[in-house]
């Protein structure tokens, strides 16, 4: 559907003939009377009743009058209307002279005027010559009203003839201009001189404005019927059938481009071969844009009154608000002719935000129902324990491409209709896919409770793991929103992912569980080579989670590196260890700065950027080797500081190792939480983590 926007581009620039007004069918019709009116008027009286008795020679004979219209037609052609309408001359013809109007059709100043009879014979035979003794008689006739002497019966009866021979000139001439390239250049001319002598003497006739025994006839208002004969060419052209071939296309759709590439055809001939031929007082392209426009807009208003369907309602659209004034209006041969041209929308603003509406409406079901239809493929490859691809050495899926590409694609279609409609869409579709996050989580959750057996569950995991960055890069790049908007939509994933990275060290942690314990069954005897056999046992499954994307394996050593620090201090605080004296203190102080060492560089060395914990065994070794009570109290207010969830509770359980503290001497340190708590709020959660007693 979205290469037909770019249509126009392909359109040609030179055409091989002017068709594009060249106009089949019958001229238009104008209000007029019959030809049985037109004939009975002229046989009211005798051409003596209007004119002297003066011969001025028998009129040709139409045999030779057809014979020599014919002849100078078949000598024309193509190329002597491309010549006269561009000025330019064929080499090997004799220049012509362009034809003096006024001196064709206008009688010498003793020549005798031409009868009534004579002058519908000239008109009958097509002889635009006769406008000139026309408008003599009309003259006349108004002298002969004003001096007198005259019956009013009579005057009415010669004023019934001119009138009559006037609207067979008025047919011929207008004939001429609504088929103007179906005539020779010299014709055109003349027809269009004489619309213009008749708007002349319409003005002076309005200037003059003289009572007359004689019915008002001006003003004819000529220009203004070739306007209306204009309008029903445009009517005709675009009320064609499109034409046939366009395959893959909807009713509606072709109807768009037949009134598109005709409108677009029709108004490049009228500024190339019409503009420099037609005054300008015609302003021939409005007229034309105009008509054109009106019944442009009057077709796409009697689509918009039916229920269209979601194709034909973007195409709508499309047209209306970007092909039309982007391609049409706008091209490189119609826009300079066109800016004074005021033709506004093909749809009033009220029905386009409907419309709009309705396509806003659509496009989201459309998106939201795509990419349900991925997740379910994806679901099914899960149960179905495909396993993953691999791309550059890590699990990769194609569910995060294949789903961002449709919201891309909605958007896009969104943007070639307008950019404002482009920003409307994007809210929409940020809207439609959090939800599909929402689904993707639960789906997911679902995978990890039932398809634990599965042969490639881990790997199929670390798959989902790894689309949460391209889901992540792709809606901070595409959606420039706040903090918390990305929160809200991007939560679904932050679930998705800890959900995973606990899935993925479940068996891990199980098996630290064992080697914990043993610090207090050994009362911290041999620490050291207690730590360094868990984290050689950590260091075992590392490579279990090379598949994760790089910023994956560190979060996860984040994660490994809070459970070894949560799980060293959940054993401190178990209440089992009790030390009377301050140097069996420092002995386990030291320990625990030894170990706290070992922890730090071995997550460091594996990817942890987790520095927040550094502090929390140095700091708890420093409250239980001091033993001062004021020292201790400064040194947990500090504590407390970095840790906000560090609770009485857990102080009570340290401060149960310092077997010398007196109860009033810990009631006193423990109080100093009572001024810290509430403080600060955790950036990270460690003690919360930690359950005591």
């Amino acid at each position: 559907m979205l290469k037909m926007m770019t249509f126009f581009q392909g359109l040609p620039v030179e055409r091989a003939v002017p068709g594009a007004l060249n106009f089949l069918g019958s001229p238009p019709k104008v209000p007029s009377m019959s030809e049985g009116d037109s004939e009975t008027s002229m046989s009211e009286a005798s051409s003596e009743d209007l004119v002297p008795v003066l011969e001025m020679g028998t009129a040709p004979d139409r045999h030779e009058e057809e014979t020599s219209k014919k002849e100078k037609k078949s000598k024309g052609g193509l190329m002597k209307v491309l010549q006269v309408l561009t000025g330019k001359k064929n080499k090997s013809q004799p220049s012509t002279v362009e034809p003096d109007v006024k001196a064709k059709t206008s009688p010498g100043l003793d020549a005798p005027l031409p009868t009534v009879e004579e002058l519908k014979a000239d008109l009958d035979l097509g002889r635009l010559e006769a406008s000139g003794p026309l408008l003599a008689l009309e003259r006349e006739l108004l002298v002969a009203a004003a001096a007198g002497g005259m019956s009013q019966e009579e005057l009415v009866q010669r004023q019934s003839k001119v009138e009559a021979l006037y609207i067979l000139l008025r047919d011929l001439a207008l004939g001429v201009l609504w088929r103007p390239l179906e005539v020779a250049p010299e014709r055109l001319r003349q027809a269009l001189a004489i619309v213009s002598e008749q708007e002349l003497e319409d003005r002076r006739a309005a200037a003059g404005s003289e009572d007359s025994v004689l019915a008002p006839t001006r003003p004819r208002r000529w220009l203004q019927l070739w306007r209306r004969g204009v309008a029903q060419v445009a009517e005709e052209r675009l009320g064609g059938q499109p034409a046939a071939g366009a395959e893959g296309l909807s009713e509606a759709e072709r109807a768009f481009l037949h009134l598109g590439r005709t409108m677009k055809e029709d108004l490049e001939a009228v500024v190339e071969l019409l503009l420099p031929v037609f005054p300008a007082e015609f302003h021939v392209v409005a007229a034309y844009a105009e008509s054109y426009h009106e019944h442009f807009a009057a077709q796409l208003a009697a689509m918009a009154q039916f229920e269209l369907c979601e194709r034909d309602t973007y195409m709508l659209l499309v047209w209306v608000q970007n092909l039309y004034p982007n391609d049409i209006i706008s091209s490189p041969k119609l826009a300079a002719e066109l800016q004074d041209v005021r033709l506004g929308s093909l749809l009033p603003p009220r029905q386009i935000r409907l419309l709009e509406a309705t396509f806003l409406s659509n496009e989201a079901a459309n998106v939201k129902e795509l990419m349900g239809r991925a997740l379910e493929l994806e679901a099914q490859r899960w149960v179905q324990d495909v396993p993953p691809q691999k791309l550059n050495g890590h699990c990769h899926s194609e569910l995060a491409i294949d789903v961002m590409q449709i919201v891309s694609q909605g958007q896009t279609k969104a943007e070639g209709i307008t950019a404002d409609l482009g920003m409307q869409i994007k809210q929409v579709l940020l809207m439609e896919l959090a939800g599909f996050f929402r689904s993707y989580q639960r789906a997911f959750d679902e995978f990890l409770e039932r398809c634990k057996q599965t042969k490639n569950y881990k790997a199929n995991v670390i798959a989902n793991i790894n689309n949460c960055l391209s889901f992540r890069m792709s809606v901070e790049q595409r959606w420039h929103a706040p903090q918390d908007t990305h929160s809200h939509v991007l939560g679904p994933l932050d679930e998705l992912k800890a959900r995973g990275f606990d899935s993925l060290l479940q068996s891990l942690f199980l098996d630290l569980k064992p080697l914990f314990k043993r610090f207090s069954q050994t009362r911290w005897a041999a620490p050291e080579e207690l730590l360094e056999e868990i984290l050689a046992t950590v260091a075992q499954r590392l490579p279990e989670f090379s598949g994760l994307q790089e910023c994956f394996r560190e979060e996860l050593m984040e994660v490994v590196h809070l459970h070894l620090v949560k799980e060293y201090i959940t054993r401190l605080s178990k209440r089992r260890l009790v030390l009377k004296t301050a140097e069996q203190q420092q002995q386990l102080a030291g320990h625990i700065l030894h170990n706290a060492a070992l922890i730090q560089h071995f997550c460091t060395q594996n990817g942890s950027h987790a520095t927040w914990l550094d502090p929390a065994l140095p700091r708890l070794a420093e409250i239980i080797r001091l033993q001062d009570p004021s020292a201790i109290k400064m040194e947990v207010a500090t504590y407390a500081t970095w840790y906000p969830d560090f609770s009485k509770d857990h102080l009570s359980a340290i401060l149960a190792i310092k077997g010398n503290l007196s109860s009033s001497e810990a009631r006193s340190i423990r109080s100093i939480l009572d001024i810290s708590t509430g403080l600060h709020k955790a950036a990270h959660s460690l003690f919360a983590l930690i359950k005591v007693g």
